[in-house]
């Protein structure tokens, strides 16, 4: 685990301290980070948010199967399926970006416990000499032992006078406090600021989530991956209370930036993507490509009917008229399947089969 946590770390290090040498500010070097790390995930959340609209679409189509095979579960699991794969959709995709936090996160870990290595980029030899010279002065865990160390050469930097001046001076540059808060602390149950981190943390992811839900109806009412959906909205907030009570501040710190940065991204986005709207702008276009279907059929038929009639110089009876009507919808079956399986194969635009396309 340590590994996969030092390994993310490792790029995300590099990103910090960049920021860090551009603001000269931990804090403020993590807010840019969080900007940064938003931006880059933009295009994962609007392809979210279009399978939250995909879901929105798909609902009647979903409960008129749950409908028609209600005593046939597995037919309906088969119809659904069916479903998912002529529609190109994936019910788990909007959970996506939710599990990219993940390793963000565990990288950002280790760049906050170590600021030796990937702030002040000092080698493996000098940082393992400062902890030895530190001895007992460290009341952390081993993970933090970089934290005490800077936290150590504040307190007595003579105890460290073999490093020299240069690294002693480094040590001291750094600035791991945002507003008066030692964001390389770990929150710790007391009546102090830093508790507030944890707190916070939960309740705006918890906002984050009434705020989706509120936003997208169909989350209420259920759908295709809406349980796991939901249900992580609703465990994010806990697991983040607690997971900002095991790490430093910092971390906390990244998740309350995150959970609000969303907030703002989830409102922009429910206006140019919302799933209730589109949904019944779908509903609406389906039932007009329907009814101008069904015009068009009759539209044939009575065209049909007259170039029968004109060849055969006699009125046409229903049965003929149905057995050539039958043919010509056997041809555009056809046309149609293939134009599908080109338009699949090149990457084509399918274009709907039209009357002239059979003459």
């Amino acid at each position: 685990m340590q590994f996969i946590i030092s390994l993310f770390g490792i790029p995300l290090g590099y990103v910090m301290w960049a920021l860090y040498q551009l603001v000269h500010n931990y804090g403020l070097a993590l807010l840019l980070f969080t900007v940064i790390a938003k931006l880059l995930m933009l295009p994962l959340s609007i392809r979210q948010q279009k399978g939250l609209v995909k879901n929105a679409i798909m609902k009647p189509k979903l409960d008129e199967i749950q409908k028609k095979y209600a005593k046939n579960p597995q037919k309906a699991q088969e119809e659904t399926m069916k479903l998912y794969e002529q529609e190109h959709f994936n019910p788990m995709s909007s959970c996506l970006p939710l599990l990219i936090q993940f390793p963000i996160l565990f990288g950002l870990i280790d760049v906050i416990y170590k600021p030796l290595q990937h702030i002040l980029h000092l080698s493996t030899d000098v940082i393992n000499q400062a902890v030895s010279l530190m001895g007992d002065m460290t009341t952390r865990s081993a993970s933090a032992v970089q934290i005490s160390v800077v936290q150590a050469v504040n307190q007595d930097p003579e105890r460290f006078a073999s490093l020299g001046t240069d690294v002693i001076s480094q040590i001291q540059s750094l600035n791991m406090n945002f507003f008066g808060l030692n964001l390389g602390a770990t929150p710790e149950l007391a009546l102090n600021v830093i508790v507030l981190i944890p707190i916070l943390s939960g309740l705006t992811s918890l906002l984050v989530s009434l705020y989706s839900m509120k936003q997208n109806g169909t989350l209420t009412e259920g759908g295709p991956g809406m349980g796991m959906t939901k249900g992580m909205m609703l465990i994010m907030p806990l697991f983040s209370v607690w997971f900002a009570f095991q790490v430093p501040v910092g971390v906390g710190l990244y998740w309350i930036f995150n959970n609000l940065l969303s907030a703002v991204q989830t409102g922009i986005l429910y206006k140019v993507y919302n799933p209730k709207e589109m949904a019944a702008k779908a509903e609406a276009e389906a039932a007009a490509r329907k009814e101008r279907e069904r015009q068009e059929k009759i539209e044939a038929k009575k065209r049909l009917k007259e170039e029968l009639k004109a060849k055969k110089n006699r009125e046409i009876s229903d049965e003929e008229l149905e057995k050539a009507m039958s043919e010509k919808e056997k041809n555009r079956a056809k046309l149609a399947a293939a134009r599908k399986r080109d338009a699949l194969k090149y990457g084509e635009e399918y274009v709907e089969v039209t009357d002239k396309d059979l003459e």
